[in-house]
């Protein structure tokens, strides 16, 4: 059953009557923006849907306001669930933060699961309300605009070829010993190759390490041909392990291989599963053929992980890591270093692709254009510049790349403008802030919904320390 918040006296009035001075400011200030109810309104909603009848019957559930505290708190240090049980069940101030108090600490199995509920919807709605309570308190007022992209990664190891089919290979055979275990009439055939997969990706990588430009053209090629012959023998394993798969859940399907009771509903489970990952694993097998074999390594849709196969390679020109492996997402900013909205891009889009919807939600959300939009190069185009002016901005800064006329070189020149891309690179340094401090270099949910999910509750945590720092609401 739902419940918006425990019904009981603050564990402060009875242990610590002096227990608020334990507070840090900032903490103190962002409980605050927490107690408006329309935050608490959104999450409760979220949770009433996870079964029909959820608000009003079984058991009391979790409240609303404690999930959304604890997963604020959660990313807002960048913790990980373990760590965010204990540190809360082990401070009497994250505890009074939480609304838990004396009662029960939801552990970190359960915090997940609820966490799960929580959509990119009802974080959308959460990010809209901290606007509009950023406008009440005079934090911002959209006059101004910055938008940038970045790559968040998934967590994922470097993709390879030999890799892909290394992992492949693992998670088809460990879902078969189980479904043997669960297997209570008919029999499961099982042949470990794991071992026979892993000596040979081992050679590979040791060998791929001298079929570099660097090694003379005899010992290249030498290497590049017995590499593909450990490919093909990797393949040749691969596909054995998928046959062997194959079997296993048509036995399943057609009643020969079948558990005893509620087993059954997990065996039936297991061979889906195989079904899912067999399909994974051709893919892998069709672009490893197509890219080592054939030699075409612009293989179109390559997969790059089993676990992750949203993941794209995305080449944002950085020196120090030049393909990063995750999602695109746009980040949109007013003035304080507040951002407005967030996107996580479906699939890689052009920057340029990205400026005339930045304008369109910031006038939904301040009712009118903003005065001065601004962006990096890569946003640039005549287009953009004119789409921009039509929504009534009255200075669009869009510095194009190349070779100037000599107009846009005195246009470009001009001392607004140049004020305006100076104002644009806090648009690095916020992006900087959201990476170190509340964990944006690398997602740790699983899946497109876990990557919105990470991204929504990392720029929440980011409002709201900004709201905090604003310090209280102006009179």
């Amino acid at each position: 059953m739902l419940q918006r918040a425990f019904r009981q006296r603050s564990v402060f009035e009875v242990l610590l009557p002096d227990g608020d001075k334990l507070w840090d400011p900032g903490l103190c200030r962002i409980d605050e923006i927490l107690d408006d109810e329309a935050l608490v309104d959104r999450v409760a909603d979220a949770l009433g849907q996870r079964w029909p009848r959820s608000r009003v019957h079984g058991r009391p559930g979790t409240p609303a306001e404690v999930v959304l505290r604890m997963l604020v708190l959660k990313h807002l240090y960048d913790w990980s669930f373990d760590e965010c049980e204990r540190e809360v069940r082990g401070s009497l101030v994250y505890r009074a933060f939480c609304r838990i108090d004396c009662e029960r600490v939801p552990d970190a199995k359960t915090l997940i699961r609820l966490a799960q509920l929580v959509g990119p919807a009802t974080l959308k709605g959460i990010v809209e309300r901290l606007v509009g309570l950023a406008r009440q308190r005079h934090v911002i007022r959209g006059f101004r605009m910055r938008v940038d992209t970045t790559v968040v990664e998934t967590n994922i190891h470097y993709p390879t070829d030999s890799t892909l089919l290394a992992d492949g290979v693992r998670v088809l055979t460990r879902t078969l010993k189980r479904l043997r275990h669960e297997v209570s009439e008919g029999v499961i055939a099982v042949r470990d190759r794991t071992r026979s997969v892993a000596r040979r990706v081992f050679e590979i990588t040791q060998r791929s390490r001298t079929a570099t430009v660097r090694t003379k053209a005899a010992i290249r090629e030498k290497t590049k041909t017995r590499m593909r012959q450990l490919y093909r023998e990797v393949m040749a394993l691969t596909r054995a392990v998928v046959r062997q798969a194959d079997t296993a859940a048509q036995r399943v399907a057609a009643g020969t291989a079948r558990g005893i009771g509620l087993a059954q509903i997990h065996v039936e489970a297991l061979a889906q599963q195989l079904r899912d990952t067999g399909g994974v694993v051709r893919r892998v097998l069709a672009q490893t053929r197509a890219r080592v074999l054939k030699g075409d390594t612009h293989y179109p849709d390559k997969l790059l992980s089993l676990f992750e196969p949203h993941t794209e390679a995305i080449r944002k020109g950085k020196a120090a890591k030049p393909t990063e492996f995750g999602k695109l997402v746009k980040l949109q900013e007013a003035e304080a270093q507040f951002i407005t909205d967030y996107t996580v891009c479906a699939a890689r889009v052009p920057d340029q692709a990205l400026w005339a919807p930045s304008l369109e939600r910031h006038r939904e959300l301040f009712s009118r254009a903003p005065r001065l939009a601004v962006a990096d190069a890569g946003f640039a185009s005549a287009a953009n510049e004119e789409a921009a002016t039509d929504l009534g901005v009255h200075r669009v800064v869009l510095p194009k790349r190349g070779r100037l006329s000599p107009a846009r070189r005195l246009y470009q020149r001009q001392r607004w403008f140049r004020r305006a891309l100076r104002w644009r690179t806090g648009c690095e340094g916020r992006i900087s802030v959201v990476k170190r401090r509340h964990g944006l270099r690398r997602c740790r949910y699983r899946g497109p919904a876990g990557m919105e999910r990470w991204v929504g509750l990392g720029v929440i945590a980011n409002n709201l320390l900004v709201l905090a720092r604003a310090g209280p609401p102006r009179r």
